[in-house]
């Protein structure tokens, strides 16, 4: 998030090959070159670099496979800079997918596989992708997601059935594109201003935005947290709860193995506590990597403890921490969890705890490389510790903007400095302790949602009049989505289970409420806008909001 002016007017081409860099300069860079052959000419081809359901690629049969997706997609019609979307499951289709892009001089832009057709054609005709990739699990949602796309040129689904696409639009199998051209021997000449990667967030206006990324944004991540605090090795066996279209879960899989010459383990089913201690086992985990909303069910399981045997370190992100899952892990399977703060404007951490550092419930102390202030409503930075301010970030993993969004642009990327929208507490021994959002924007499982996204999906459904929907602390702080309604007539007023099942047909499951109260009226300031504290104060009193989700109750 370094440049406003570069975020405002974003370059685009549509020309074969990119711009060429300065003759001579050392600013040629290719992101998935450097990650995979360039481990292969340092001596790592031989070495595990990822294993997945259907086997192992070493460094070298990795680098292979990149070389044949990209030249496949370069003789398909992919061309330098032009985006391409990606809905695939953790697997290493996607692995592969998203660096050959890279390789291909093209922008990767993994999306999330827990989207509605609808929600993905808003990403798929904002991004402008041209290509979409897509895994054979998703075809319902692909078909009505790239319909009325117009820049949309080809749809690709694994599987032995073609998709489903709009007229003028080409079909293919995962098999016939591979077909479709000779590998592509040399990366395409990017350079490390280059576009590499976007990933889209909602982040605080609720409105999906593609942060973009370049080749150098990559590297960074890598030689700051992943090196400086994660410590990762070669040895290093990465396990990660966060799926690969996650910024967090990109760099835990991808960036940080690759970089190191370790290996990553890929699971493309949905993560349980059982399931991933049983892999971290079975593989011998050594860094495993979750978020708040799976330590504590995974402490709550009582899992046995020689299932982690291996792992040497645990990192979170997403939401804070709460310190009681630090001491619960630590003294039930003997590794500490290092929590951090991150995003995906910065691609990683930039605010973590330390290996034998870590100060329980904060956010830890800055990344080496980042720097990090906090301010006051006017403006002013604050210089002293426990007073409460805004988070500002600056660092050379921040994107260079978000896709065609200049006003967001102007207030979150402030210069060098990026503005997090979560204020913070600097503490007398220099660690930094999150004190939630400074807006209503609520981060559910470590992903944000949108208040107003939900709320326009509830009065979708004829029985409603009003609809606000506020985020309830549970007994370990995180966030619980919980709906007010107002029905439009009170005698045939919708059940709960009613609007709750109306949601997760028209949002991703994540979004939906977790408890729904019908009142009568809903509380307002004289001029009309919805007292949303009064509403707080009412759910957190309700039986189930603050502890583990519940029957949704009503209350009238």
């Amino acid at each position: 998030m370094a440049d406003v002016v570069s975020a405002d007017e974003p370059v685009r081409s549509t020309t074969a090959t990119p711009i060429p860099a300065p003759s001579g300069s050392s600013d040629a860079f290719n992101a998935a070159a450097h990650l995979t052959a360039a481990r292969v000419a340092a001596g790592d081809g031989g070495r595990t670099a990822v294993r997945f359901p259907g086997g192992s690629l070493t460094y070298t049969e990795l680098t292979d496979r990149i070389r044949a997706v990209a030249g496949a997609l370069r003789a398909a019609g992919v061309r330098p800079e032009q985006r391409v979307l990606m809905v695939m499951p953790d697997d290493i289709d996607l692995y592969t997918a998203i660096l050959a892009t890279m390789w291909a001089g093209a922008v990767a832009v993994p999306s999330s596989t827990m989207l509605t057709g609808r929600e993905l054609a808003v990403l798929i005709r904002d991004s402008r992708a041209t290509t979409v990739l897509g895994g054979e699990a998703f075809a319902a949602q692909l078909a009505e997601a790239t319909a009325g796309a117009p820049d949309l040129e080809r749809v690709v689904l694994t599987g032995d059935t073609a998709p489903t696409v709009p007229p003028g639009v080409e079909s293919l199998t995962w098999d016939a594109l591979l077909a479709a051209g000779p590998p592509m021997p040399e990366p395409a000449p990017t350079w490390t201003e280059s576009q590499a990667l976007w990933l889209y967030t909602s982040g605080t206006t609720g409105k999906p935005k593609g942060a973009m990324h370049r080749h150098s944004d990559i590297r960074y991540v890598c030689e700051t947290y992943a090196d400086q605090v994660l410590g990762i090795r070669p040895d290093d066996v990465c396990l990660s709860v966060a799926k690969l279209f996650f910024a967090y879960g990109i760099g835990n899989s991808m960036f940080f193995p690759l970089s190191a010459g370790a290996c990553a383990v890929l699971e493309p089913s949905r993560p349980n506590p059982d399931l991933y201690s049983r892999l971290a086992h079975e593989h011998g985990a050594t860094l495993f990597f979750a978020v708040p909303s799976f330590w504590g069910p995974m402490l709550a399981a009582e899992l046995p403890p020689e299932r982690f045997a291996t792992v040497r370190r645990g990192a979170s992100a997403g939401e804070a921490l709460p310190a009681r899952m630090f001491h619960g892990v630590r003294d039930r399977y003997g590794f500490e969890v290092l929590d951090g703060i991150g995003s995906t404007e910065a691609l990683h951490i930039f605010v973590s705890n330390r290996p034998g550092e870590v100060v329980p419930g904060s956010s830890g102390f800055p990344v080496p490389g980042y720097e990090v202030e906090l301010r006051r409503p006017d403006g002013t930075v604050i210089d002293g510790p426990n007073e409460q301010g805004m988070l500002y970030v600056a660092g050379d993993s921040v994107c260079t903007g978000y896709w065609c969004r200049t006003e967001v642009n102007r207030l979150v990327f402030q210069g060098r400095w990026m503005r997090t929208g979560d204020q913070y507490v600097r503490n007398d021994d220099g660690s930094w302790t999150c004190l939630g959002r400074a807006d209503d924007v609520l981060k559910v499982g470590g992903i944000w949602v949108s208040p107003g996204e939900v709320e326009a999906r509830l009065l979708e459904h004829p029985g409603l009049a009003e609809a606000v929907v506020v985020g309830v602390p549970d007994a370990d702080g995180l966030d619980k989505p919980v709906a007010f309604v107002v029905p439009g007539d009170p005698a045939n007023a919708p059940s709960a289970d009613e609007l709750i099942a109306f949601c997760r047909d028209g949002l991703a499951a994540f979004k939906r409420p977790r408890t729904v109260v019908t009142v009568d009226e809903l509380p307002k300031t004289p001029t009309g806008k919805i007292q949303r504290y009064r509403l707080r104060e009412h759910a957190s009193g309700l039986a189930g909001v603050a502890g583990r989700q519940a029957e949704p109750e009503t209350v009238t």
